[in-house]
């Protein structure tokens, strides 16, 4: 199939399948006439770089992916070199969340100070009466 094709059927653009092949992880052979011909491998390369993409993983990162399937192996992440991607990016994935949890439990903590200060200020009154007058 041509790179048309083959952006159609994966739901993407052939400026993008131009850029993969530029960082080696698509290869496109070449026809009598110079153009690019792909065929259901390549589309199943494109399809695992993609659904990693779509798991937030770097495009460098489904190198040992796409390496795997170029293999013969039935699945890119069954091999040792894509397993361990996998494991880094749990890891970098736990520690954003340890990060992001003690950023919430932060304002947690800043929200339950602020709001009993709150009741005597926050209803546009600052006198404390709550009613507008300055007794």
């Amino acid at each position: 199939m041509r790179i048309g094709e083959l952006a159609e059927r994966a739901g993407t653009t052939t400026r993008a399948l131009r850029y993969y092949e530029s960082r080696g992880l698509l290869r496109a052979r070449r026809t009598g006439n110079g153009y690019r011909a792909y065929d259901e491998t390549d589309l199943a390369l494109l399809r695992q770089i993609q659904l990693l993409r779509d798991f937030g993983f770097e495009l460098e990162e489904t190198r040992p992916f796409v390496d795997c399937l170029r293999a013969g192996h039935p699945e890119g992440d069954s091999c040792e070199a894509s397993i361990e991607v996998y494991r880094r990016k749990l890891t970098e994935l736990d520690d954003c969340i340890a990060r992001l949890t003690e950023v919430r439990d932060g304002i947690e903590a800043r929200l339950a100070r602020a709001e009993p200060r709150c009741e005597f200020t926050c209803d546009g009154h600052s006198d404390g009466h709550g009613d507008g007058s300055t007794r």
